[in-house]
C-alpha cells in the first residue's frame, strides 16, 4: 500500500539541510522515497531572492550523495518549491514529502493523503504569462493528479506550482531573437507567471473551461480564480514544477488534508474551520497536545487591491519602504500562527487569482484519529 509521510524541519540558514541528513542517516527517511519539498527561506521573496536557489542546490547535492545520481538529474525529478520571506513570527523551515510502498501495510482509514508531482517542459520567455503558459501548467497538473492516483477532482485540496519568471536578461535575449515577452519588468513578470499558474490549476481541475479566458484575462478578470491553487514564481527555474496534494482511497497511512478559502486577511474563521474539518479544535488556540497532530500548514495570501480590509483603509500597497507582499505575509502568518500555536508555517504572498481578492487559501495536513468502520 502506498503511504504518504510528511516531515516539517527547521533550518538555521537557507543552506542548512542538517535535519534532513540526520533523518536519512538514522534510517527514518530513505532518500529514494523523497518526492517533493515545500518550504520557506529567509530571503525577500523577490526576483533577486537567491536563498531559494541556494537551498535547492544544497538539497540536490545532498540527495545526489545518497542516491549516487547527478544533481542535474534530480533537480528535474524532485519539485523543490521555496517561498522567500519569513516575516514576523514565521520561522524558516521546509516540509519533506515522502512516499513509502509497503505491501504488508493494513488500511486504517477510508482514505488518506495522496501526493503527486509533475514537471512541464521549459517555458519559453515569450510564453510566460500567456495562454501557452496556462496550458503548460494545466497539462502538468493533470499528470500530477494521475501520478497521485486521485480519481475524483474534488478530492484534490492543494496544488502547489512553481513557475519561471522573466528576468531582464531573459527579456533582452528574447527580444534579440525577435520574440516579444509579455513584460520586461521582472516583478510584473512574477505576477503574470503566478496568474498563469492559477489559471492553469483552474483549467487542470475543470474549474474553468478553455474558452473562459484569453491573455488579457490574466491580472485583469479576478472573477477567474482557483480556490485550491498556490503559485510561486522565481528565477531559479525554467519550467513549471507541480505538487498535488489530496485524499485518495488508494493510499494508506494516517495523514489527511483539508482546505478552506480565506475571504480576507482577517478571516480567522477559515483557520478554525479547516482545523475542525480535521477534528482539531482551536479555543482560541490549538492545545500543545493536539498541535502534535499537525504535519503541515500551507497558506496563500494577497493584499486587497481595493485598498480596504473590512471597510477600513490599509496602506500595504502604498508603502515604498516595505513591499506589500512582505506586509501581508507577516500579518497573515501572525494570524495563522496564533491559532495553531506554531511559527513553522508556509505563508506565501502573491495570491493573484488564488481565491478571493484580498484573501487566499489555507490547507492543513494532519493525522487522523477516527479509524475506518
Amino acid at each position: 500500500m502506498r503511504t504518504a509521510r510528511v516531515f516539517r524541519l527547521s533550518m538555521a540558514h537557507p543552506g542548512d539541510l542538517s535535519a534532513l541528513e540526520e533523518l536519512i542517516n538514522q534510517g527514518t527517511i530513505r532518500a529514494s522515497e523523497l518526492v517533493a519539498v515545500i518550504g520557506k527561506t529567509e530571503g525577500n521573496g523577490g526576483v533577486n531572492d537567491f536563498t531559494r536557489g541556494y537551498f535547492t542546490q544544497t538539497l540536490m547535492a545532498l540527495l545526489s550523495k545518497y542516491l549516487n545520481r547527478p544533481a542535474a538529474e534530480l533537480i528535474r525529478e524532485i519539485p523543490c518549491v521555496l517561498s522567500g520571506g519569513t516575516e514576523g513570527v514565521m520561522s524558516p523551515h521546509y516540509s519533506v514529502f515522502c512516499i513509502e510502498d509497503d505491501a504488508t501495510a493494513e488500511r486504517r482509514f477510508p482514505s488518506a493523503l495522496a501526493i503527486g508531482t509533475a514537471f512541464s517542459k521549459p517555458v519559453p520567455t515569450e510564453d510566460v504569462g500567456r495562454r501557452a503558459h496556462v496550458e503548460s501548467v494545466a497539462s502538468a497538473v493533470r499528470k500530477a493528479i494521475e501520478n497521485a492516483r486521485i480519481e475524483r477532482l474534488e478530492d484534490v485540496h492543494f496544488v502547489q506550482v512553481k513557475c519561471p519568471c522573466v528576468t531582464a536578461a531573459r527579456a533582452a535575449a528574447a527580444i534579440a531573437a525577435g520574440k516579444t515577452p509579455r513584460t520586461s519588468d521582472p516583478n510584473r513578470s512574477m505576477a503574470f507567471a503566478r496568474a498563469a499558474g492559477a489559471f492553469g490549476v483552474a483549467l487542470g481541475l475543470n474549474e474553468i473551461a478553455p474558452g473562459d479566458f484569453d491573455d488579457e484575462s490574466l491580472l485583469s478578470d479576478f472573477s477567474i480564480q482557483s480556490p485550491r491553487a498556490s503559485i510561486s514564481s522565481g528565477v531559479e527555474i525554467e519550467c513549471n514544477e507541480v505538487v498535488v496534494l489530496g485524499n485518495s482511497s488508494a493510499w494508506g497511512g494516517p495523514l489527511r488534508i483539508a482546505h478552506r478559502s480565506m475571504s480576507d486577511a482577517l478571516d480567522i474563521g477559515a483557520i478554525v474551520d479547516v482545523l475542525a474539518d480535521l477534528d482539531i479544535e482551536a479555543r482560541p488556540q490549538v492545545s500543545p497536545t493536539t498541535a502534535g497532530r499537525i504535519a503541515c500548514v500551507l497558506v496563500k495570501c494577497e493584499p486587497d487591491r481595493r485598498g480596504k480590509v473590512r471597510g477600513h483603509r490599509h496602506t500595504m500597497l502604498d508603502d515604498i519602504d516595505i513591499n506589500a507582499q512582505r506586509h501581508i505575509r507577516g500579518a497573515v502568518a501572525g494570524l495563522v500562527a496564533g491559532v495553531v500555536g506554531d511559527g513553522c508555517i508556509f505563508v506565501s504572498g502573491g495570491a493573484e487569482h488564488q481565491g478571493p481578492d484580498g484573501g487566499g487559501l489555507i490547507a492543513v495536513i494532519a493525522s487522523q484519529q477516527r479509524a475506518a468502520g
